[in-house]
């Protein structure tokens, strides 16, 4: 399987808690492979991701428990989607910003665009993620939504398509972790910092692998619980050396803890920085266990 297709995997297992949050998730898929006819209401994805995540939204959104794919939806069910989706408003993919009012419904639409229009290069080979747009106002409608999410994102057009792309490996991980494929975003981290102390081998060349283990699965967890930080309650909200270190730690994953202390402005020990990522991560624990 593909590193894409186990990215749309995981994606189709997220499954929102709030009605508002599947009906956005319910618009992506009518904007990018929805179509009406004769009153019917088709979908032209066919994957199995696809497939999944449009059954259980109709069930769990809707209460519609059959599909055909051949025929679609039709009568009161098609009304109740198109309406629930405000398809009347919705202008050549665009959107009615009504439905993107809520930071959980922007995310419910960004993971449900992926699953119907989306794919990601293998991060082994390369840093490439994409979303094809049926047109330049759906394009820049999705742009504008991963800025709200300090996501910088290119454009650019090919067979008539816009194509919405991203290339930096922290703009992808971000991507990951705010539509819901946690364990495909930890995956790619371990690889980003695997690159980052292959690149740096000859001064390692006498670590032992135990410890670079030790210190790449401690890293990855320390980035992880950052990002559920900046996610839920921002970094801004901080102190200033607790979003010092996180800030640093997010830039500098390969780096060890001795090295990250010496970054620091004044630098710190080992014994400081670590401090300061226990703190983050007593932090996160405590964010998660609360829910928010």
């Amino acid at each position: 399987m593909s590193f894409s297709s186990k990215v749309k995997e995981e994606l189709a297992l997220v499954v929102a808690a709030s009605r508002h949050c599947c009906i956005a998730e319910m618009a992506a898929f009518i904007a990018v492979s929805g179509s009406v006819k004769d009153g019917r209401l088709l979908f032209g994805g066919d994957s199995d991701s696809f497939k999944k995540k449009l059954f259980t939204l109709l069930k769990k959104t809707y209460n519609i428990e059959q599909y055909d794919e051949s025929s679609g939806l039709g009568g009161e069910e098609a009304a109740e989607v198109l309406e629930s989706v405000r398809y009347s408003d919705m202008d050549k993919g665009v959107i009615s910003e009504l439905l993107l009012k809520m930071s959980c419904c922007r995310r419910a639409y960004l993971r449900g665009f992926f699953i119907a229009g989306g794919s990601m290069s293998d991060p082994a080979k390369g840093y490439h993620l994409e979303m094809v747009c049926s047109g330049q106002g759906q394009a820049e409608q999705m742009i504008t939504l991963l800025e709200g999410f300090d996501i910088k994102a290119g454009s650019m057009q090919r067979k008539g398509h816009f194509v919405v792309y991203l290339k930096e490996s922290e703009a992808i991980a971000e991507f990951l972790s705010i539509t819901g494929a946690h364990l495909c975003m930890m995956d790619l981290e371990n690889l980003r910092i695997e690159k980052g102390l292959r690149s740096d081998v000859n001064r390692r060349v006498n670590c032992d692998t135990a410890n670079i283990n030790k210190s790449l699965a401690a890293s990855a967890r320390q980035v992880e619980d950052i990002r559920y930080i900046k996610e839920t309650m921002g970094l801004g909200r901080l102190p200033d050396k607790l979003k010092e270190a996180a800030q640093l730690r997010l830039e500098y994953p390969e780096l060890n803890l001795k090295e990250l202390g010496e970054m620091l402005d004044p630098p710190v020990g080992k014994s400081g920085i670590n401090h300061r990522l226990r703190k983050l991560q007593e932090l996160a624990e405590e964010l998660r266990k609360t829910g928010a």
